[in-house]
C-alpha cells in the first residue's frame, strides 16, 4: 500500500496528554478514525445520489397497484 503524509496541528496540551498515554497507538487510531469518516461520508454521498435517481424515476402509479398487477399476471 502506497502512503502519503498528512500532518495536523493540535494544541500543546493535547499533544502532552497523548504522550502520557503511551499504550495508545495514536497513528493507528487516527488512521482508523479517518478511514471510518471517509466510509461514512461515502455512504452519505451514495445514498443522496440514489435518492436523486429515485426522485427522477417516480411513477404516478402507486407501488401496491404495480405489485397487484404483477401478481395477477402470474
Amino acid at each position: 500500500m502506497e502512503t502519503s503524509v498528512y500532518s495536523i496541528r493540535i494544541p500543546k496540551e493535547v499533544k502532552k496528554m497523548m504522550e502520557e498515554m503511551k499504550d495508545v497507538n495514536w497513528q493507528a487510531e487516527l488512521r482508523r478514525l479517518i478511514e471510518e469518516k471517509i466510509r461514512e461520508e461515502y455512504k452519505k454521498r451514495i445514498l443522496s445520489e440514489a435518492r436523486e435517481i429515485r426522485k427522477k424515476m417516480k411513477t404516478s402509479v402507486p407501488a401496491a397497484e404495480l405489485i397487484r398487477e404483477d401478481r395477477d399476471e402470474r
